[in-house]
């Protein structure tokens, strides 16, 4: 406990307020092109983010995946390790009581095959998978099957 609060809420804290200061820098660019056109940049959400992260630092890592991906305006399915469950269902709490809107996040647990339905699922955009190497070997290799999605391992 004392090493969470001394070490974990801080950096939690910390990359909660980055996160939510980079909300209002997102945005597109327009640039010079020849003739009577238009060139820009537009910046969207990717879409579905299926986020997978071990045990350890339970709270750090969900703020390391909620953050950015909030951000960017997606919406999040969060699946915890098995062995850390209770720590995502009390930030489940804290989210619902903020206000988010319903479905915008999602948090499950469950053993190791949660993740990979999760991570094939045709609905998911992108995954973030925090992890062993062998694991996220498996993901890269297997969550392409039903659509073309983005990985950060």
């Amino acid at each position: 406990y004392a090493l969470a609060k001394a070490a974990d809420l801080v950096l939690v804290h910390r990359c909660y307020r980055y996160y939510a200061g980079l909300i209002e820098k997102i945005h597109g660019k327009t640039f010079p092109v020849n003739g009577p056109y238009l060139g820009y940049t537009l910046k969207e959400p990717v879409g579905v983010v299926a986020q997978i992260i071990p045990w350890n630092f339970p709270l750090l890592m969900q703020a390391w995946k909620l953050g950015p991906a909030l951000a960017a305006g997606c919406t999040v399915v969060m699946k915890t390790a098995e062995q850390s469950p209770i720590t995502a269902m009390r930030i489940a709490e804290y989210i619902k009581e903020a206000g988010f809107p319903p479905g915008v996040v999602n948090i499950l647990s469950g053993e190791g095959d949660a993740g990979a339905h999760l991570a094939k699922h045709k609905d998911v955009d992108k995954v973030a998978f925090t992890g062993s190497t062998e694991v996220g070997y498996k993901i890269m290799r297997t969550s392409h099957e039903k659509n073309l999605k983005r990985i950060t391992l």
